[in-house]
């Protein structure tokens, strides 16, 4: 496995920037703990009887699109936390982002995909399209 901490850039304000391969599986965590969720609520759903589609839907739409924005604007998703990222604003990386920032993060993520990441190995911060549309960048946890 490689050493990814000797590869990241560091800037000069000591800011380190986690590299594509982490930001993959941290994104990979999130995507099976959102998965793991809407299990349990499947699950949960099962034991009655009369649980209508739309509100089946409802919650698994409400958590795919409430999950990470709101995780981002509150702290880091599960997916970070277990990378040791954050997400912070670009302007001041000791920063959160804000919801705002959070949902054009995540709207642009969710409709360019894997392709938003293309960008991260070219340039120094690491930003991949989804970053640098709202305004934040990657940074390990202090």
């Amino acid at each position: 496995m490689e050493d990814t901490l000797s590869e990241t850039p560091v800037n000069s304000n000591n800011i380190v920037y986690p590299s594509l391969t982490e930001r993959i599986k941290s994104s990979s965590a999130d995507l099976i703990f959102i998965l793991f969720l809407m299990s349990v609520i499947a699950m949960t759903f099962d034991q009655y009887a009369e649980v209508p589609d739309w509100l089946r839907a409802s919650l698994f739409i409400f958590l795919f699109v409430i999950y990470e924005p709101l995780a981002q604007t509150f702290g880091c998703t599960l997916g970070n936390y277990i990378m040791g990222i954050r997400v912070k604003q670009e302007s001041n990386p000791t920063k959160r982002i804000n919801i705002a920032q959070a949902y054009v993060r995540f709207t642009v993520k969710t409709l360019l995909g894997w392709f938003s990441f293309f960008t991260i190995n070219s340039n120094a911060e690491r930003r991949a399209i989804h970053d640098m549309a709202s305004g934040s960048v990657m940074v390990y946890a202090q």
